[in-house]
């Protein structure tokens, strides 16, 4: 079912600011209206900056310098009370912020041998399941699961069987994590593997290839049990995995989509209010957004009796073009639907809004 045209959401920019740092990771802080921008100064430096909506303006109200660039970082360890900042550096090291006092970290561990591509966190929130947990992946190949209460080890490692010709992890997620047992993580490599671990068997539950190096992965909720993710590669392509039912041979059912620009897809975020709906960032600086639609059947038996998984199909509902550099960071506001904020690399931070994102 297509959507009238005069109910068709719309992405607008609500506030820009240029700064002179490069960015590479942006953060709302749960229940507030500010966000972090991690990133880099020029002196390879790092760089956390804390912003707040203040009218018509962005206001920066904290800005702390430290010796490694930031890669990323996550809210998702930890409680709505304490809003504690985990970021992940060049140098290989997890850090565990307080955002008040931020002369040394509340937690530090090296997680990898050289940069940490990207992490996710979950677990600190009230209504989730679990252990505070953040996971991380970096060049090494490596992806590395942390329990935030210690630092001495990893809870989880899954590791290259041949460290010297490993492949670049650049992407990895949490999700499947419905009761105090389950949990999933996703992680994606630079020669298109896909491998889903499982931590509670302590192994790889699933793995394909998807033929593109892997931007980003996410599911569209961490604290469901696994319903579907999302897989974004270069070569403008993104897939759609449905993960409700999967096939001893065949795995998990996809779609696949193409965005019209033609660039790298960067990385997906799904709206926290609806879990259908999900902005995808791409390599010519703009956004698109998606609507996933079930089919009519979610399984179908196969010749042998065994269920298969079907997948939907994606809809785009708008697009807009926000910058002539790629968009590397993208958060929805845990808070307020429709308010997201996003860094690209022209070194311009942005917070726009979707229209009409209640009708979707």
């Amino acid at each position: 079912m297509s959507i009238d045209a005069k109910a068709k959401p719309q992405i607008l920019e609500h506030l820009s600011k240029s700064l002179t740092v490069t960015l590479y990771e942006t953060r709302w802080i749960p229940s507030s209206a500010r966000f972090v921008a991690l990133g880099s100064y020029a002196r390879n430096t790092g760089c956390m900056q804390v912003y707040e909506l203040d009218g018509s303006e962005l206001k920066m109200v904290k800005e702390v310098e430290k010796p490694s660039a930031f890669k990323c970082g996550t809210f998702g360890a930890s409680s709505l009370v304490d809003r504690r900042l985990a970021t992940g550096n060049f140098a290989g090291q997890l850090q565990i912020w307080d955002l008040e006092h931020t002369n040394k970290p509340v937690f530090e561990v090296q997680a990898h041998a050289s940069i940490i591509n990207q992490m996710d966190g979950f677990g600190g929130q009230a209504r989730g399941y679990g252990a505070p947990e953040v996971v991380t992946c970096g060049r090494d190949g490596c992806v590395r699961v942390w329990d935030v209460r210690q630092s001495d080890a990893p809870v989880a490692a899954f590791e290259p069987a041949d460290p010297a010709n490993a492949r670049d992890c650049w992407s990895v997620a949490f999700g499947n994590s419905f009761n105090d047992d389950e949990r999933c993580v996703l992680a994606g490599y630079d020669n298109g593997d896909v491998k889903m671990f499982d931590l509670r068997m302590n192994k790889v539950r699933w793995e394909a290839n998807v033929k593109n190096g892997v931007c980003g992965v996410q599911f569209d909720r961490r604290d469901i049990e696994m319903n579907k993710f999302v897989v974004c590669c270069l070569e403008a392509q993104f897939h759609v995995f449905d993960a409700r039912t999967q096939h001893a041979q065949k795995g998990f059912s996809s779609v696949s989509e193409k965005v019209s620009a033609g660039s790298t897809v960067w990385g997906v975020a799904h709206l926290p209010q609806n879990r259908e709906v999900m902005m995808v960032s791409s390599g010519d600086g703009s956004l698109h957004l998606y609507k996933y639609h079930y089919p009519d059947q979610r399984r179908i038996k196969d010749h042998e009796g065994k269920e298969l998984g079907v997948a939907g199909s994606v809809e785009l509902l708008a697009s807009r073009a926000l910058s002539s550099q790629p968009v590397c960071s993208l958060d929805w506001s845990p808070d307020k639907e429709g308010l997201f904020c996003c860094a690209a690399f022209d070194q311009t931070l942005r917070v726009g809004i979707v229209t009409k994102t209640k009708t979707l």
